[in-house]
């Protein structure tokens, strides 16, 4: 296919080895080992990663990871994996209270490890990130669906975080916006890409230009957010209404589910011409996986299906 485009004459020709090029790229990503993103694999996370800065919870009774090099009376990240009927889903919980969960080098480097683990490992089927600041919130390229819980400010590159994942939800009470024009300096951390791809052109315009703070109503009503909840005593309406979008995610087939979301972004920045070819070559990585047969045998047999992502 790339070489009959390439050899097309003039404009066309170049246009459609381009997408030759797109659509190999995508089938190179979810091809062998099913790599879906960057030069990550499923293959498992080393067991060494895995033990680095694990420190009991509070109360004992489970297991929370910071990632940070140096020694830290509380961890600015705290990576929780989920149990029992909520096994699969991971939260992200950002705890900089005494600097209002401002975005340090530190913290991006923890994210940026935390990323890099959570990647590898198959079993994780949901990311929330959430503040675990009251009245505070402040992912990244992931493979798996990833929820932003707004339940306070998220100002700056708190709101750039939360454009980073794929659903937002948010209490009314929350704040959010780009703030950074106010500072004679621009969203730069990806907020003048993704919030026009998220609310269009024109109204990503006006906000920025404006450094406009919404609450979650209006951030509902102009598309920046998909769910809005009234806070409750304990501050966290927007976590709780995350983790019940993932319980609804994690009956879904793990491969189907990446590979979904790969075929989305991909095709998000094409023509719908080559975002159908994508998602082809995507749909054409599912066929041989036992998660599909499973899932027709399960059918047959009128079973909840047991997934394992092969």
């Amino acid at each position: 296919m790339a070489v009959a485009a390439a050899a097309a004459p003039g404009a066309l020709g170049t246009l459609q080895a381009g997408r030759a090029r797109l659509v190999a790229a995508c089938c190179a990503r979810v091809g062998p080992r099913w790599r879906l993103s960057g030069s990550w694999t499923w293959s498992r996370v080393d067991s060494t990663i895995w033990a680095r800065g694990w420190t009991p919870a509070a109360g004992g009774a489970a297991c929370q990871r910071g990632y940070s090099a140096e020694v830290k009376t509380e961890d600015e990240l705290r990576v929780r994996y989920l149990e029992e009927e909520n096994r699969g889903i991971v939260v992200l919980g950002i705890n900089r209270a005494y600097a209002k969960n401002s975005l340090s080098k530190n913290l991006i480097k923890m994210l940026s490890k935390a990323v890099d683990a959570l990647k590898s490992d198959k079993k994780v089927r949901t990311i929330i990130v959430r503040s675990e600041v009251p009245g505070v919130f402040c992912a990244a390229n992931l493979p798996v669906p990833t929820i932003a819980a707004i339940d306070g400010l998220a100002l700056g590159g708190g709101l750039e975080l939360a454009l980073a994942c794929d659903i937002r939800v948010a209490a009314s009470s929350a704040k959010m916006g780009l703030v950074e024009t106010k500072l004679a300096i621009i969203p730069g951390g990806g907020g003048t890409q993704r919030l026009p791809r998220a609310i269009g052109m024109s109204l990503a315009k006006e906000l920025i230009f404006s450094a406009r703070v919404l609450d979650g109503q209006e951030a509902k009503s102009v598309g920046l957010i998909s769910h809005v909840l009234e806070q409750n005593q304990e501050g966290d309406a927007a976590y709780r209404k995350a983790l019940d979008l993932a319980r609804e995610f994690l009956p879904q087939g793990p491969v189907a589910m990446r590979v979904a979301k790969l075929a989305i972004n991909q095709g998000m920045e094409v023509d719908l011409v080559t975002g159908l070819a994508i998602e082809e070559a995507c749909y054409a990585q599912t066929i041989p996986t036992k998660d599909r047969l499973e899932g027709l045998l399960a059918f047959k047999e009128k079973r909840t299906p047991r997934y394992k992502g092969e």
